[in-house]
């Protein structure tokens, strides 16, 4: 049994490792969602239902502390721009995969790169992250019904890819997990933090330094550890 907690209304889990979420999310099947201090403080009463309903996971340093705060200490950070490749690493010659996600050309590399590696991998379906309209809309969530993938993993951003996600679960059950950006990152688009940042929990303060217009969203994590420690909002 998964432990877990409510926090701001939104149930957050308390997974130990990449392994054991994955196996938990291929046995009961959702969509996984990454939390963080800022999703969990801007929560709405949409993303609340949808978080509810699926597979949340401690995607930040802030939801790890929220969840020792409330007492569960055996909690690991998972990073899920590391996670959706695990899961691939570990299935790729059991289960099939749908990517969604970034411009056509990173999406294509993304695919011609993961093939590169895993020879044997089933990517039955593709596509950018550019959905224009609702006949587009419905004629990707048709092919995600018609192929049935096992994985699909969705980078376009929060809370557009939860909402889309939300959609498609309801005509295939499936593992599904929202990446944002981590397309780009995976084929060098973007760079990420070296594993000492990383490892020392500062991945934020390196997207800071590199990115200085994310110090408005920043005020919301000093917000949200003020709140937490002394329990006046949740």
């Amino acid at each position: 049994m998964i432990e877990y907690r409510y926090i701001n209304g939104i149930k957050l889990n308390a997974f130990q490792s990449e392994e054991q979420l994955i196996d938990y999310a291929s046995e009961h099947k959702g969509i996984l969602i990454a939390i963080n201090a800022e999703k969990i403080y801007y929560a709405s009463e949409q993303t609340r239902e949808i978080i509810n309903d699926n597979i949340s996971y401690a995607d930040g340093v802030g939801a790890v502390y929220a969840l020792r705060c409330r007492g569960l200490k055996k909690v690991k950070k998972i990073a899920g721009c590391e996670l959706w490749y695990y899961a691939i690493k570990k299935y790729h010659t059991a289960k099939s995969f749908y990517l969604i996600g970034s411009t056509t050309e990173v999406i294509e590399k993304v695919v011609e790169q993961l093939k590169e590696e895993f020879a044997d991998i089933n990517i039955c379906g593709y596509r950018n992250g550019y959905i224009k309209g609702e006949k587009e809309e419905a004629d990707l969530i048709n092919d995600i019904a018609d192929k049935k993938p096992d994985f699909v993993f969705v980078a376009m951003g929060s809370p557009k890819q939860e909402i889309l996600m939300q959609k498609m679960l309801e005509r295939h059950k499936a593992v599904y997990q929202g990446l944002g950006g981590s397309f780009d990152v995976y084929v060098g688009k973007v760079k990420r933090a070296t594993s000492w940042w990383i490892n020392n929990n500062l991945e934020w303060l390196y997207r800071l330094i590199k990115q200085p217009k994310r110090i408005k969203r920043q005020y919301v994590f000093i917000y949200f550890l003020f709140y937490l420690t002394f329990k006046k909002k949740y």
